[in-house]
């Protein structure tokens, strides 16, 4: 049996023609242009591609890009007083402050200094605590790039069993809240998991979220299980040189799965393409209109 590969490239592709046509209706019928802001503090070279990414993807779909770029030693009160002043502009739908940010500055002030409404990363704590309880909140990217590709393999996920290996705040507690919302019956495994193997054969969704490359072999996966790997590690070449690979051990699971996303190719995409999904949500619900269908958890 070969899985069948979940292409994130195609789909993430697809939801930016969602949000584009979305975009046009809001600028011809209401007059109104979604505008996503994002700021950048320092000079990480990997945060300066995702940023000038994200800002590309932001004017191709019809939306407004604003980016704020501000020197490493940037205080926190500089900071804030931008975060305020965005959060006050009628034009910005969107805020996304780029993360790490210097050891300086507090991260979780920042984040929480966030409008909720405007938070399109979805990790202000009031976001969480909605998502936690299963109302209308903005949903951290990864995790609703994941929910849409299973809901499009899937169909429905009700009663499915899914195992998400991995606890952070960004991915894993999100995905199993958004799990959780679709009927699944949800485990989050972890570095302290006794017989992990075991908890992960159960499932018939695993999630891959630990940041370890090639953690989980094919061994490890119940036939005909769905396997979305979060995971991008890089790793040497024995010829010399890196490549990318993700948490799962491809090749291995990719032979026991019914379905199996790539690294790269595979989750990756979909972050940006649910952070646009996410401004254009932000826009429609600011202006009381009605949110695009098939965008939102």
């Amino acid at each position: 049996m070969t899985a069948t590969v979940i292409d994130g490239k195609a789909f993430a592709a697809d939801v930016r023609a969602k949000v584009a046509e979305h975009v046009t209706r809001l600028k011809e019928v209401h007059g109104i242009t979604p505008g996503l802001a994002v700021v950048l503090v320092g000079e990480d070279p990997a945060s300066q591609v995702y940023v000038r990414s994200k800002g590309k993807m932001t004017v191709e779909v019809g939306m407004n890009s604003y980016e704020h770029k501000l020197d490493a030693d940037t205080s926190e009160e500089v900071l804030l007083a931008l975060i305020a002043q965005l959060n006050a502009d009628p034009a910005v739908h969107g805020i996304l402050v780029q993360l790490p940010l210097p050891a300086h500055l507090d991260s979780d002030l920042v984040i929480n200094s966030i409008d909720p409404a405007k938070d399109v990363d979805g990790f202000h704590i009031s976001n969480v605590g909605l998502l936690g309880t299963g109302q209308k909140s903005m949903v951290p990217c990864t995790p609703l790039g994941c929910l849409m590709m299973l809901r499009a393999h899937h169909g429905s996920l009700s009663g499915l069993n899914a195992v998400v290996v991995g606890r952070s705040n960004i991915v894993g507690k999100p995905m199993a809240q958004l799990l959780l919302g679709d009927s699944c019956t949800v485990t989050i495994a972890h570095s302290r998991t006794k017989d992990l193997p075991a908890v992960v054969q159960q499932a018939d969704i695993v999630v891959a979220a630990v940041g370890r490359a090639q953690m989980i072999p094919g061994e490890w996966i119940k036939p005909g299980a769905t396997v979305i790997d979060v995971g991008i590690n890089r790793i040497d070449k024995p010829e010399g040189g890196t490549r990318l690979v993700g948490d799962a051990d491809y090749d291995s699971c990719a032979a026991v799965a019914g379905a199996i996303t790539p690294v790269p190719g595979g989750v990756g995409p979909m972050t940006i393409a649910c952070l646009l999904a996410n401004t254009v949500t932000a826009c429609s619900r600011a202006n009381g209109l009605k949110e695009p269908e098939g965008l939102t958890a």
